[in-house]
């Protein structure tokens, strides 16, 4: 039996949340539980989630109702009720490939790795992103050896929400979880805790990820803002400042 759980922080994720989870139902084989955190959504969400749940012969769905909002905590508070030896972060709005669970297991069957994610694709309803896409892919090399050159020979790679991360239940929580004080970054901020564990691994394989924020912003703009927010924060600019940049677009 599969020893995942993955966990799905939900913030008024209605646009993305019935699909997301129709996809986690066909994972061969399935996931643990799959745990929906939701921060107070004020549209169907919630909704949505339990119709999910009331058919799923698969997997067991548990809906979490957290008093407080912010990804970092609510994927805090999945994790704390998570049973699976191995706890997946999903955003509602990314898509993973059918064997992604046999994937994460053979990937931690590694005794060096102590965390992983795959290559993010950003997709819309009509296009690709490949050029924001290939970016995503190499800052998770370029940023640590930039920033943290000793970290990144050791095994550091900077992995991100749409990218999935993956690592073991009791490596995440000797690390003391996401910092819930981060209102950005808290992934990045857990990769360079988790490297003291042992390797961070960027898999071989694609997830599919939304790109409103993109259509939202246009495509320049979307870049010159994600390498904004890396290099300041590389230099250590506070989170709390970087977050006025990225906007929650539903």
């Amino acid at each position: 039996m599969s020893q995942v759980s993955i966990v799905i922080p939900t913030l008024n994720e209605a646009t993305s949340l019935e699909r997301t989870l129709r996809q986690l139902s066909l994972l061969d084989p399935p996931a643990k539980e799959i745990l929906v955190v939701d921060g107070a959504s004020e549209d169907e969400t919630v909704a949505i989630a339990k119709r999910i749940q009331s058919f799923n012969e698969t997997v067991e769905v548990q809906i979490l109702s957290c008093t407080r909002r912010g990804r970092s905590i609510q994927m805090n508070y999945g994790a704390s009720a998570a049973t699976g030896d191995i706890i997946c972060f999903l955003h509602a709005d990314t898509w993973v490939p059918d064997d992604a669970i046999a994937v994460i297991e053979h990937t931690l069957k590694d005794t060096t790795v102590a965390c992983g994610g795959f290559i993010s694709l950003m997709v819309g309803d009509q296009t690709t992103r490949w050029g924001i896409s290939l970016h995503n892919f190499l800052k998770t090399y370029y940023a640590p050896l930039l920033f943290k050159p000793h970290l990144f020979f050791k095994g550091l790679r900077l992995l991100f929400g749409d990218q999935v991360m993956f690592c073991r239940r009791a490596d995440f929580w000797d690390c003391s979880g996401f910092d819930e004080t981060l209102l950005i970054m808290e992934d990045a901020d857990l990769c360079l805790r988790l490297v003291n564990k042992g390797r961070i691994c960027q898999v071989n394989r694609i997830v599919q990820s939304s790109d409103r924020r993109v259509v939202r912003w246009g495509s320049w703009k979307a870049t010159a803002i994600y390498l904004y927010i890396g290099i300041l924060w590389g230099f250590g600019v506070p989170a709390t400042y970087l977050k006025q940049f990225y906007q929650d677009i539903r």
